[in-house]
């Protein structure tokens, strides 16, 4: 990162750290909860333990990582619903369950309004890769064979209306080519029938995908995001290919709270997350997993929020997505 934007990050901090009053500093008086809605061991994990360890040191107070997987989020999302709005139990939500999900089904909770925005934590860029055996080595060349042979080539992703379904989707939408779905209940056996060629093609995280670029058991046609990923700065973005300028697919995590967690005790975690994420060794921590930081405001992760939500829907209207 930029020192610049380090520099930008800190003065960010200082000026909310600036706004907190007197009350919130009592704030936390206890171990502070992450409640994060995927199992141990994987990259939200990761990221969330990250961020819960430098927030610990700075609060004095433990931070707990919760793992309450299940029900496309709905689990998670909930149980911090339950809880006292003080600020101790903190949703550690992502762009599937808090713009997929919504933008896909009815759900219990409005997390537009049950919700308060506390800070945009990492933005990461998903990567496109393909069966060694695909003869296929640009985006261009993937359109062009499967504009000749529709709906033969496969994809596959972690289940209907994930995050990385819904990418393959908006690829299919923006360049017109036709390919099958093929579902799976988790990462783990997608990427196993990818590596083995049963399944052609997929999006997915970095931290799952590179080390089998790098083996050469897959190959590495382009990023989602709208510039290419210092973890893999030779992959061109998808956006690079003529005819999909504007592409962009990419996850991200975020913090949130109960709507009605007082507003100092909010800007109090905003602040002292976006301090810890403006450090240097936090940036290359999260780099190394192919994650960016890119905290917000409270205000400007609300914002976010709504854009990608809209976005989503914008995608599933056109693809005639409906869950079962």
């Amino acid at each position: 990162m930029p020192a610049a934007r380090w520099m930008n990050l800190s003065i960010a901090a200082a000026l909310l750290g600036g706004a907190v009053s007197v009350h919130a500093q009592a704030f936390p008086s206890r171990p502070v909860r992450f409640v994060v809605h995927f199992p141990p061991g994987g990259p939200t994990d990761f990221v969330g333990r990250a961020l819960g360890q430098r927030l610990s040191e700075t609060w004095k107070q433990p931070v707990v990582i919760e793992n309450r997987p299940g029900a496309g989020g709905v689990i998670g999302v909930e149980m911090v619903l339950r809880s006292p709005p003080d600020g101790h139990t903190l949703l550690f939500g992502t762009s599937g369950s808090l713009a997929l999900a919504p933008a896909l089904s009815k759900l219990p909770y409005d997390v537009f309004t049950d919700l308060a925005p506390v800070t945009l934590v990492v933005i990461n860029p998903q990567i496109l890769v393909v069966h060694p055996s695909l003869p296929v080595r640009t985006v261009s060349e993937l359109v062009k064979l499967a504009r000749s042979k529709p709906g033969q080539i496969n994809y596959a992703s972690v289940g209907p209306g994930s995050p990385n379904h819904m990418g393959m989707e908006l690829l299919k939408s923006m360049s017109g080519i036709d390919m099958v779905h093929i579902p799976y209940k988790g990462t783990t056996p997608a990427m196993t029938d990818v590596i083995s060629g049963q399944v052609s093609l997929l999006f997915n995280s970095m931290p799952s995908v590179l080390p089998h670029v790098r083996s050469g058991r897959l190959r590495a046609l382009a990023v989602g995001s709208a510039k290419r990923s210092p973890a893999a700065p030779d992959v061109p973005t998808v956006a690079e290919t003529p005819g999909l300028q504007g592409f962009q697919y990419t996850t991200w995590y975020a913090l949130l709270a109960p709507a009605a967690t007082p507003k100092e005790v909010v800007n109090q975690i905003n602040a002292e997350s976006v301090r810890a994420l403006s450090q240097p060794d936090m940036f290359e921590l999260l780099a190394s997993q192919g994650a960016e930081p890119a905290p917000t405001t409270p205000e400007g992760l609300a914002k976010f929020m709504r854009a990608e939500f809209e976005a989503w829907r914008r995608v599933i209207k056109v693809a005639k997505i409906t869950l079962q």
